[in-house]
């Protein structure tokens, strides 16, 4: 039995994208994740063996020698037919040490690109260790179209070099778990303390400056100023930007700004939410906005790479430029203030969803480009 090998930095990683589709590769290969020990249970049910190693998300010189070192040794025993990495800094260890190793067959995917929103000698910098990442795999996949003209563009792969499954996204949208509920929408909200009548703008990510959440922050100050109807919902862990932050940025609307710092059913509050909002800097495929498209929920978000691809301007949702708060405001009140034009979106959305997204699709294409892949190195 051929033996691959996912190396990602934390279970979440695994458990919100990789999941369906580890499991349908565990049915015709022999399956190992390598990932580090946070939650943990996240990876319970998996059929698969799992390594637990530090795997520290932030550059730790040290910390990453002990991983790069384990892996080579990991990839030297085993004798993987196949690795695949997610995440940036999974990526570089896990591409290095299989290179090592001498694996023939070295997949990463790229997922979004840290240095897309950096300046100077770091940009320059992380911008090179990616291209290392292309030169040492052997095949690399992106996430969306528009992602992968990105990277050609910046130099980071040569034209013809990355691969998109099907339409694009890490894993698609399970359509049995994201879709509208009315009985959920009515007893979460009852849980929440919103009203049934609120209009709830939801965001679910990690909080950090990335995702423009400072920017949402005084976006929807203004807006609750004017509308004593809406509600900002924000589910996700703190990260450089903190609750407190925002909360002080919303002070004289502090009482409509609700927070969830976890879930693992992000579903239930897109289902309780009108409007999904992601003013983000930088995407590969946000898999959120998919999401939510499939619980039938329009999406207001920035107009770039990556969600250029999730979103149909003007059809299931609205763009704006990034970083403008003014222009974010407005397009937030564009569906605010026309509930027929949030129905009608969301409806476009959720067709949209299933139809080019829907995980057995990416699911399929993946264990087809492994079954190409392993074929062609035996020919």
């Amino acid at each position: 039995m051929k033996k691959i090998c996912y190396v990602a930095t934390i279970p979440a990683v695994v458990n919100s994208f990789l999941r369906d589709h580890i499991q349908a590769a565990a049915e015709i290969y022999s399956v190992t994740i390598v990932c580090n020990f946070e939650n943990q249970h996240l990876l319970d049910g998996l059929n698969a063996s799992i390594i637990f190693l530090a795997i520290e998300r932030k550059p730790s010189p040290s910390k990453d020698l002990q991983v790069l070192f384990k892996l080579f040794k990991l990839f030297r025993k085993e004798h993987f037919d196949i690795v695949h990495t997610h995440m940036p800094k999974t990526g570089l260890l896990g591409m290095l040490a299989a290179r090592f190793a001498g694996v023939p067959i070295r997949i990463n995917t790229f997922h979004g690109e840290v240095w897309a929103t950096r300046t100077g000698w770091r940009r320059k910098a992380l911008k090179l260790l990616d291209q290392l990442v292309g030169l040492l795999a052997t095949t690399i996949l992106v996430v969306s179209p528009s992602q992968q003209a990105f990277l050609v563009k910046e130099g980071i792969l040569p034209p013809g070099k990355a691969k998109v499954i099907a339409a694009g996204s890490i894993c698609g949208v399970n359509p049995a778990r994201f879709h509208p509920d009315s009985d959920i929408r009515f007893t979460l909200r009852n849980d929440l303390g919103i009203a049934q009548t609120a209009t709830v703008i939801l965001f679910v990510g990690r909080l950090n400056w990335d995702k423009g959440m400072l920017d949402l922050a005084s976006a929807f100050d203004t807006i609750a100023k004017q509308n004593s109807s809406v509600v900002l919902l924000l589910v996700g862990a703190e990260e450089d930007v903190s609750f407190s932050q925002i909360q002080a940025i919303c002070v004289a609307k502090s009482d409509r700004l609700h927070y969830v710092s976890f879930t693992s059913a992000p579903e239930h509050y897109m289902a309780a939410a009108d409007i999904f909002c992601l003013p983000s800097y930088r995407e590969g495929l946000p898999m959120t906005i998919l999401e939510s498209a499939a619980c039938a929920i329009p999406t207001v978000a920035s107009r770039i790479y990556g969600i250029t691809d999730a979103v149909a301007e003007g059809k299931t949702g609205v763009l704006f430029t990034a970083a403008d708060i003014a222009g974010l405001t407005q397009s937030l009140l564009k569906l605010i203030d026309d509930p027929l034009l949030r129905q009608e979106m969301g409806e476009a959305a959720r067709v949209r969803a299933l139809e080019l997204f829907p995980s057995h699709k990416i699911t399929e294409g993946m264990l087809a480009l492994y079954s190409e892949l392993l074929t062609e190195r035996h020919d």
